[in-house]
């Protein structure tokens, strides 16, 4: 099968088009043909090594956590799905080598969930790392209806997402982004804020006693700047700085989970839940994905079909 790899820890430039052995198919795994790949930061960040210290790699690597595409075989004891079936997953594994950046790819059923149906196959693969990040982010921070929250970041892939399951808990949402994407924000049902010196006064214009959590999508001690605005750092979660844990706050390293994408396909279906694919390319472009993705400037998500 064809697939994008890297014979060793490097940039996008490493990456290379080869002809790799089929996935061996484990007990309760299913193989899966891959019509669509989600691009994410955490993607070339492991390829340049930055996950080293605690995950295993293997070589050829190939990237991709966010998968959706058809169930073409299953394992010994697969009651779930059954050959035909539309999946979608986050499908990171123990180790780093394996993964959606191909024609196929095998994954434990416990990493996998229906494909919502009304979404696209671009679409649905940028949810799974993105939705499961925002929305365990939202429920650590144990955000109910009637909160006001602060997401940071709220123009890209992780922060458009986390603003649209807020309003669906029935939270009010304020979103840092740049100007040019305030009117996305608003078309998610967000207010925007501007980014940047000043924040915590323009976050108090519109919000005067202050929001009753933050989730910072971005790092950068936006998380840390945000403080004043709280009353305290135990509803203040950041999936970018650990150091947000020196001050009370929690940082959050996303779980695959079943479950969870599950409860995301039911927003999606239910209506109150899409990505915007800002970029679609074919899988042979993946270099420049991931050059698109280090701008930092991407509105919602990257894709890759295959």
């Amino acid at each position: 099968m064809k697939a994008m790899a890297l014979q060793q820890y490097g940039t996008e430039d490493s990456l290379r088009e080869v002809e790799l052995p089929e996935p061996k198919v484990a007990p309760a795994e299913v193989l899966i043909g891959v019509r669509a790949a989600g691009v994410n930061p955490v993607d070339w960040k492991l390829a340049a090594g930055g996950l080293d210290p605690v995950m295993e790699a293997g070589f050829p690597m190939v990237p991709g956590w966010d998968v959706a595409g058809v169930v073409e075989a299953v394992g010994f004891d697969v009651p779930e799905y059954r050959v035909g079936d539309e999946v979608f997953g986050y499908i990171r594994k123990d180790w780093a080598q394996n993964g959606a950046y191909a024609e196929r790819v095998s994954a434990s059923v416990r990493l996998l969930a229906p494909k919502p149906a009304s979404m696209s196959w671009t679409q649905a693969a940028g949810v799974p790392l993105a939705g499961l990040t925002a929305l365990q982010a939202l429920r650590r921070a144990e955000v109910r209806e009637g909160d006001t929250v602060l997401v940071h970041a709220a123009a890209g892939g992780v922060g458009s997402l986390g603003v649209q399951i807020a309003r669906a808990l029935g939270a009010r949402v304020l979103g840092t982004a740049s100007e040019r994407n305030h009117d996305f924000l608003r078309s998610l049902g967000a207010e925007p804020v501007t980014y940047g010196e000043g924040l915590v006064r323009r976050v108090r214009a519109l919000a005067p006693a202050g929001v009753d959590a933050v989730m910072d999508f971005v790092g950068g001690g936006a998380a840390e700047q945000s403080l004043p605005l709280t009353e305290g750092a135990g509803r203040v979660v950041s999936v970018a700085d650990a150091e947000v844990e020196r001050f009370g706050g929690h940082y959050l390293w996303v779980r695959p989970s079943s479950e969870d994408l599950v409860e995301l396909a039911g927003m999606a279906d239910a209506g109150v839940l899409t990505v915007h694919v800002e970029h679609e390319l074919p899988l042979a472009e993946a270099a420049r994905a991931w050059r698109l993705s280090k701008e930092g400037r991407t509105r919602g998500k990257i894709v890759l079909t295959v």
